[in-house]
């Protein structure tokens, strides 16, 4: 698996409660989303890149912060593969890699099965 920054359009706004969605009024850009990658050790993979892009999701320096510490919980307990529910959202994390696999929001999960994890992180919010 190939892990890559985030090279593409999104852009990190200022600490929300949650996820923002693209075209939010009134919201004024931030640093990019790949400038707050570069100084987290989180990485996304080309796939949940594209699905975030895809739905107009952005993360900022919080949710970034949230879901690293998120990251650092599920290794602690020795997981290798956790799904982390965070604002609405799910993300499939390889632990030991800090690679994002897959992104989807709650609204997008089909028959709400996820394969090829070993934990689940519910990160205290709104949405879950």
């Amino acid at each position: 698996m190939n892990a890559m920054g985030i090279g593409g359009d999104i852009a990190i706004g200022n600490a929300a409660a949650a996820p923002s969605r693209a075209g939010a009024a009134g919201s004024t850009p931030g640093p990019s989303f790949q400038e707050e990658l570069r100084k987290s050790a989180l990485r996304f993979t080309r796939h949940a890149e594209e699905r975030l892009q895809r739905r107009s999701i952005t993360l900022d320096a919080r949710d970034i912060a949230r879901l690293e510490e998120a990251v650092k919980t599920a290794e602690g307990k020795g997981a290798v593969n956790s799904l982390v529910l965070m604002d609405g959202l799910a993300l499939v994390v390889n632990v030991a890699t800090r690679n994002v696999v897959t992104a989807c929001e709650r609204e997008a999960l089909r028959d709400g099965v996820f394969t090829n994890i070993d934990s689940a992180v519910i990160v205290r919010g709104d949405g879950w």
